[in-house]
């Protein structure tokens, strides 16, 4: 195995998660980006104010501190304050994948053998990378199905539309 292509499809996984992110939020309103499906729900606001923390907290000096920061305030990223505004938020988002993304591409193949620690856990790299990769993508799948939810029959799919497997397949073997 190439430890180099698993870099770089980590960093392709991840930004075609962000993308899948972004193409369900672009279709909610602002009301709906901050609604609540219920009193114990996370909106999409919430979700992606908790990734973001998450993300600068992990990935901020990654292989030389601790990956929960003391500048983090976790429980506060549940909590959408007067000052969170939909463009804030996204901004904070875009900050934080950015961190990712300038870690993951300073990394090296020898560097996933190493360890880091986090909540003064010691763990793998690679692992660290694994675990961020199941976090992400579950909130993700959050984003996307809420954003389905309060979009109703306005949603545009993003991926294959139901009953067009076949046409889709045909297309794909067809190439």
């Amino acid at each position: 195995m190439n430890l180099d292509n698993y870099l770089k499809n980590i960093i392709d996984e991840f930004q075609k998660m962000k993308s899948l992110a972004e193409k369900a939020m672009s279709q909610v309103t602002d009301e709906q980006f901050f609604q609540l499906v219920d009193s114990e729900a996370n909106s999409i606001a919430v979700i992606v104010k908790h990734i973001a923390g998450n993300q600068h907290s992990r990935w901020s000096d990654f292989l030389t501190s601790d990956g929960e920061k003391n500048s983090r305030h976790r429980d506060n990223e549940f909590l959408i304050l007067k000052t969170d505004t939909r463009e804030s938020l996204m901004l904070y988002w875009d900050a934080g994948w950015k961190v990712l993304f300038d870690t993951l591409e300073s990394l090296s193949v020898n560097d996933l053998d190493r360890t880091i620690k986090i909540r003064d856990e010691e763990h793998f790299v690679f692992e660290v990378i694994n675990r961020q990769m199941t976090h992400y993508s579950s909130h993700i799948g959050e984003v996307v199905f809420l954003a389905k939810h309060l979009c109703g029959k306005e949603w545009q799919t993003l991926s294959i539309a139901k009953g067009e497997s076949q046409k889709f397949n045909k297309k794909m073997f067809g190439k």
